[in-house]
């Protein structure tokens, strides 16, 4: 199959943005990551992007769609973001949420592993097949029949954490996926909460069926985004992955777009 990236990420009404995204490639694999950093005044940046550089450099020295690789990355992230965290200062007490996903090219398959409330979701012939599920307080409100999934974007504790990168006294907590088999027209979406909190699911299945390539749905998500999001609403990124039947005459290889990074 052939793939186009597209990305976005915005700091929305916020000072500075601390979300960060990346992907890598060879000839077989495709690791893509959203971070989202927290600390404020400096310091969820510098965890993002130590989040970015630990996970996507980890996976470059042995790419792997295994369980237990992608999750091997993740605590190598933890321990990056603490070994920063020494440094004191605004770095003290910074966070990072992140999701990653892998795609095999040779096998047709799409893994992922998260930790945080950055997520993935899946898409085939215009339904939402899979999703990432979040640590926080609400998801948990959510498993336990206490809210819906939309009263758990609504609610005032929704952006209330269980687990992010830069634990030092406890392992955060991280899921890893199964592998999921790929098929052309398959839609891969990861952002940070900026993107699905004032959007929710259902607008991100609509936007998608109104779209017909990436870069036209990731500039109906940002409209979405400015439309519907509150003043000093938080950074958004958005990195939208599109897989299509080979065409014989092209690589097999990621095209990608960015979209402006300007608020």
């Amino acid at each position: 199959m052939e793939i186009e990236i597209v990305t976005l990420s915005k700091q929305g009404g916020r000072p500075y943005n601390e979300d960060v995204h990346g992907h890598w490639h060879d000839d077989r694999f495709v690791a893509c990551l959203v971070a989202d950093g927290a600390g404020g005044h400096g310091g969820g940046d510098v965890a993002a992007a130590t989040t970015r550089s630990s996970v996507l450099g980890g996976f470059a020295a042995a790419p792997s769609i295994g369980s237990d690789a992608l999750r091997a990355l993740l605590e190598r992230a933890n321990l990056d973001v603490v070994a920063r965290q020494a440094e004191g200062g605004k770095l003290a007490a910074m966070r990072s949420t992140v999701v990653l996903a892998v795609i095999d090219l040779h096998d047709d398959q799409l893994a992922w592993a998260h930790s945080g409330d950055s997520r993935a979701y899946l898409f085939r012939a215009g339904a939402l097949v899979a999703r990432t599920t979040d640590h926080s307080l609400v998801q948990q409100m959510v498993a336990g029949g206490m809210i819906d999934e939309e009263g758990a974007r609504l609610h005032p504790q929704r952006n209330m954490l269980l687990s992010a990168l830069g634990s030092v006294d406890e392992a955060p907590e991280i899921s890893v996926s199964a592998s999921m088999p790929l098929a052309p027209g398959d839609v891969l979406l990861m952002c940070s909460d900026g993107v699905w909190e004032p959007l929710g699911d259902e607008c991100l299945l609509e936007t998608l069926q109104a779209s017909r390539n990436p870069s036209q749905w990731v500039e109906l998500l940002d409209q979405q985004i400015k439309v519907r999001a509150k003043p000093g609403h938080d950074n958004y990124t958005a990195l939208a992955v599109w897989l299509r039947e080979d065409d014989e005459d092209t690589r097999r290889m990621p095209a990608v777009a960015d979209q402006p990074d300007a608020s």
